[in-house]
């Protein structure tokens, strides 16, 4: 997605985001940093009790569950795939990863390969519905259940789609989080670079919400939008890194990208243009919360800030829904709150493990809605 089109879609969107539901604008650039400032505290309160599905159907008989993996080699993905292998060991299914490899083609080996296998349910980590429309309709045309993990542009259930349920936060609220800590950390003056990848729905999601929230901030500016691929971020972001450094310089002070595993490689780019760790620009991811990204913050290596999903509770999510369906009952309905991890407060929630991990009993709660221990 293109800076252009970023632009025409925040001159229509007025709202100011909140996490709980929408505002006016303020009145003033003052007022609205009183916003921004408003939104990150409560964005980075930890310790919320759990607010998911307390009731459920039992745990089905033994059932076989296929994960595909976009990417097994992505943080937060691995993150996701770990939780729900130790939901369905507890459970008490079958369980097995299949890795798409990070490209559009090993998505779709990977789905066929499930396809064959005939399993009960199939999990989708990370893997794009649009991209695999055709698979996924095939899937379920054969009975197997489907749930994603950010699959979708919106989290829960999407009318018309073969996915039973979207395990996410809601992407457009971790931009807005990603977006109002970068105006919060500079006290309005935001010079941004957002990273994304156009393949998938849910990137062009986050940074229309991101370059929405930072147009209504009159002292930041969006100064690009680069679309380059996750699975390449490897071999690009360093060149891309230097590149833009030669055409901003010092004005480009943030750089917010679609998930941690962007900023896994700027480090010696910057490092080579004499930029410190604590220096500019500062990295802030929208979403995922991988175990690099915690290290970088509780270093000051760069990175600021990452809207960290509770990868582990929402694998335990995705085998409760695939139960549901699975037993005919409806979705639970829960969407992870958003949850903005800094410097500050890095070590509550479990993030003395370089993980975001809600202490809020959510394995028990699960354990007990499927009767077993």
């Amino acid at each position: 997605m293109n800076y252009a089109k970023l632009v025409r879609i925040v001159s229509v969107m007025t709202s100011a985001a909140v996490i709980g539901g929408p505002l006016s604008l303020p009145a003033s650039a003052e007022d609205f940093l009183s916003v921004a400032k408003a939104y990150v505290a409560k964005a980075q309160q930890s310790g919320a009790p759990w607010s998911g599905p307390t009731k459920g159907p039992a745990a089905a008989k033994p059932k076989t569950v296929i994960l595909v993996s976009a990417d097994t080699r992505n943080g937060g993905i691995q993150g996701f795939t770990d939780g729900a292998a130790q939901a369905a060991k507890v459970i008490g299914w079958n369980f097995r990863i299949i890795d798409g490899q990070g490209s559009v083609s090993g998505r779709s080996t990977a789905l066929s390969q499930a396809l064959a296998l005939k399993p009960d349910a199939i999990l989708l980590g990370g893997v794009d519905a649009a991209e695999q429309a055709s698979l996924l309709g095939q899937i379920a045309a054969h009975g197997i259940k489907i749930i994603g993990w950010h699959s979708l542009p919106d989290p829960g259930v999407t009318k018309g789609s073969p996915i039973f349920f979207n395990v996410s936060t809601d992407a457009r609220e971790v931009a807005r989080a990603a977006a109002m800590e970068a105006i919060v950390d500079c006290n309005g003056t935001a010079n941004v670079v957002l990273f994304g990848d156009s393949i998938y729905k849910i990137s062009d999601a986050k940074l229309e919400a991101a370059a929405a929230t930072l147009k209504q901030c009159s002292g930041c500016s969006v100064l690009s939008s680069e679309d380059t691929p996750i699975a390449e971020a490897s071999q690009r972001m360093p060149q891309l890194t230097t590149s833009l450094l030669g055409k901003y310089g010092s004005k480009w002070t943030y750089a917010i990208g679609v998930t941690d595993l962007y900023f896994d490689y700027i480090s010696p780019s910057l490092r080579a243009a004499g930029i410190g760790p604590g220096g500019y620009p500062r990295a802030i991811s929208a979403g995922d919360g991988s175990v690099s990204a915690f290290e970088r913050i509780r270093s000051g290596e760069y990175q600021i800030a990452t809207v960290a999903e509770p990868l582990n509770e929402q694998g335990w999510q995705a085998i409760d829904e695939a139960n549901r369906t699975i037993s005919g009952a409806p979705p639970s309905g829960y969407i992870s709150p958003v949850h903005l991890i800094t410097k500050q407060n890095i070590n509550a929630d479990g993030g003395d493990h370089n993980v975001y991990d809600p202490a809020n009993g959510y394995q028990d709660i699960y354990k007990k809605i499927w009767g077993v221990k």
